[in-house]
């Protein structure tokens, strides 16, 4: 019997020291000497790995190609669209020195490669037959964050930047909402996140953006995290780089450009989506390791038993890892709930003097005994069935916490629980002012419902029904 390793808080007592605890516990992360950054440990890696493997498919299947963009930015480069350098001014990190040398233009290490991609478009695009362009990058970034946590924030940051340019407007748009999809696909098939999805307002949409949409995630406690985003930019960095094309009609045009990421933060989404007190809860199909095996002794009957197991897992394509170590079954036990492996398969003497193993479910911890020529086969049918289980107990848990308010006065009562508060809003900064100053909730994405009646902050006309909740 699995007994609970010793150092994860409650959650329930306090979240934040929680996801500390199973991320140090679980061996995520490392701490180092560089300032509000993080060592990714190997099994934190590979969890990216997985994303990362996944996520490069989908973008491939959908006609994108990666790239690989420079990290340093010079400084009259990053001024050229002034609304975009003023919305990353704050974070930007610069370097002022190459060697023992002073840099006649000092160089910001990249919180974004927009400005980067559009100058390397000006040179390359010269015809519509050059279009569309569909490239993505997957390469780290730089913001000088003030207040730091393993995976939501970090001053370097991991993740991928799509950027392409486009004929037309409705091109552009298309692929705007085509990689948002991408992303809730990747969320719900993946992760077992249930996220909302829709447009951000106008205060917070991503800077020199036309539109900014997003995919919103709620953690355990309620808090939002944006786990995507999907930014539709117009005409505006293209104008501001001179890139044009000679159309059909041998006329010039300017393209339209877009551009989408996600970041590790994601698996900081996974911990506080799924996982519980006995440490990490890992969704079959995004797990490094699917199953871990412990098997009890050194009988060589029980060797034999263990790479039959093997066989049949690597013929099903499921993966797996081995814990052979010299700590007791008690200790091993824990350490693979710690780890979030989907299955355990424990398998001792008796269990083979029996012809039977122990399957372990680790998101409920359901036990169940089953002959060891049927392990595999209940294992294949255990995984899908966790998968979909999880991403239901998440989204029954969201739903639960998701409220409807109809006056302002409901509103501010609501927004001392826990969770999202959709309203009709009218979309003026004034009145999401008002609800940040008031309240601490911060607008989320648009709500795809009909929003016929009034603002329930100022009582004009509501363009849109908004989320609103706090953030990570």
């Amino acid at each position: 019997m699995a007994k609970k390793l010793e150092g994860i808080t409650s959650r329930d007592v306090d979240f934040a020291q929680w996801y500390t605890d199973v991320v140090k516990r679980a061996d995520l992360v490392d701490y180092s000497s560089v300032k509000g950054s993080m060592i990714i440990r190997p099994y934190g890696y590979a969890i990216w790995e997985k994303m990362v493997s996944v996520l490069d498919k989908m973008f491939k299947e959908t006609g994108h190609v990666n790239v690989q963009m420079p990290m340093f930015i010079p400084e009259s480069l990053l001024n050229v669209e002034k609304e975009h350098v003023e919305g990353f001014a704050p974070e930007v990190a610069w370097v002022t020195y190459g060697g023992k040398e002073k840099l006649d233009e000092r160089m910001c290490v990249r919180p974004t490669s927009e400005v980067l991609f559009c100058e390397h478009y000006k040179k390359i695009i010269k015809s519509y037959r050059d279009l569309p362009i569909l490239y993505n990058q997957w390469c780290t970034i730089v913001r000088w964050e003030k207040t730091t946590r393993p995976f939501l924030r970090s001053r370097e940051i991991l993740w991928q930047e799509g950027h392409t340019m486009h004929a037309t407007s409705e091109e552009a748009r298309e692929e705007t909402l085509r990689m948002l999809k991408v992303y809730e696909i990747f969320q719900k098939n993946y992760l077992a996140i249930p996220v909302l999805v829709g447009r951000k307002s106008e205060k917070e949409k991503f800077a020199g953006a036309l539109e900014t949409y997003s995919v919103e995630a709620m953690m355990y406690d309620g808090v939002a995290l944006q786990n995507a985003t999907s930014h539709y930019f117009g005409q505006g960095f293209a104008k501001a780089f001179g890139i044009e094309f000679v159309n059909k009609d041998n006329k010039l045009e300017t393209p339209y450009q877009t551009s989408w990421g996600c970041t590790t933060r994601m698996i900081g989404g996974l911990i506080m989506t799924h996982s519980d007190d006995n440490g990490l809860v890992l969704p079959p199909n995004i797990a490094p390791y699917q199953v871990v095996i412990i098997p009890i002794g050194e009988d060589e009957e029980l060797k034999k038993a263990v790479d039959e197991i093997r066989k049949g897992l690597d013929n099903e394509g499921i993966t797996y890892t081995i814990d052979n170590s010299d700590k007791t079954p008690g200790f091993r036990f824990a350490e693979a709930e710690v780890k979030g492996y989907p299955v355990r398969i424990e398998l001792g003497k008796r269990d083979l003097d029996n012809g039977v193993v122990t399957l372990v479910r680790r998101d409920t911890l359901e036990k169940v005994t089953v002959p060891i020529d049927l392990a595999v086969t209940k294992v294949k049918e255990i995984l899908p069935v966790m998968q979909e289980a999880m991403y239901e107990k998440a989204r029954i848990r969201r739903d639960g916490m998701i409220y409807e308010a109809k006056t302002y006065d409901e509103f501010k009562e609501l927004s001392k629980k826990p969770g999202f508060i959709k309203i009709n809003w009218c979309g003026a900064k004034d009145c999401e002012n008002k609800v940040k100053e008031e309240t601490g909730l911060k607008s989320r994405c648009t709500a795809q419902e009909d929003h016929s009646g009034k603002c329930v902050i100022c009582g004009a006309d509501a363009t849109c029904k908004m989320y609103f909740g706090r953030q990570y």
